[in-house]
């Protein structure tokens, strides 16, 4: 494990946001979930696409709140720039369970 500072650490936005809209890309090797989410007036609504499939359907995210990385560089992923980076950790098959908060949150908050 590498240890990194306060400072390094407050260098990585991570804000919560609200599913706007999801659709399945099957256009790709893994197929994915492209994810619109509103981070509120500051950040404002990002696409993402997510490899959500195995745990979510697409009507399920709808309005669920998430956090993600919201500072890192676009990032070409198929035919789609992905704005942000929506944060999971791996269930028992490696498959991603999103990070979501238990009360709602003011979209555009950041983790602390």
């Amino acid at each position: 494990m590498t240890l990194i500072s306060y400072a390094d650490f407050l260098k990585i936005e991570i804000c919560v946001g609200t599913i706007l809209s999801a659709e399945e890309n099957n256009n790709l090797k893994q197929p994915s979930i492209i994810l619109t989410i509103d981070f509120g007036t500051n950040i404002g609504i990002k696409k993402s696409s997510a490899q959500l499939k195995k745990n979510y359907n697409c009507t399920d995210l709808i309005n669920k709140q998430i956090v993600a990385v919201v500072n890192f560089h676009p990032k070409q992923i198929g035919n789609l720039i992905s704005e942000v980076l929506v944060l999971g950790f791996p269930d028992e098959n490696n498959e991603p369970v999103l990070v979501s908060p238990e009360l709602k949150i003011k979209n555009g908050k950041r983790l602390y």
